[in-house]
C-alpha cells in the first residue's frame, strides 16, 4: 500500500464496464513525510474519496484486486487515513 492525496477528479463518458458507478479520480503520490513524490496518477475510488482526502491505494495487478470483478486497472483507492505516526512520535 501507499500513501496519497486525492487532487482532482478526472470525468470520463466513455470507460471500461467494471468502472461503471465507480468516480476516477487524481492523486497525488507523497513519500513518509506527506511530501509529493512522483507525478499524479488517475486511480479509481472504491472508498468514496474526495478532494483533499489522505488515502492509501494499491497499483498494479493487486490494484484490479481490490474490484468486485477482475478490472484492468492501474491504480485503486483502498482505504482513507485518520492519523499517521512515526516511530518516536508522542
Amino acid at each position: 500500500m501507499k500513501l496519497g492525496k486525492v487532487i482532482g477528479r478526472v470525468v470520463s463518458t466513455v470507460k471500461h464496464h467494471s468502472f461503471e458507478n465507480r468516480p476516477l479520480l487524481l492523486v497525488q503520490g507523497l513519500d513518509e513525510n506527506q511530501q509529493d513524490s512522483g507525478a499524479p496518477f488517475v486511480a479509481v475510488d472504491i472508498v468514496q474519496s474526495g478532494q483533499g482526502d489522505l488515502i492509501f491505494y494499491e497499483c498494479g495487478k493487486e490494484a484490479g484486486f481490490a474490484m468486485d470483478t477482475l478490472s484492468p486497472c492501474d491504480a485503486t483507492i483502498i482505504g482513507h487515513v485518520d492519523a499517521i505516526q512515526l516511530e518516536g512520535d508522542a
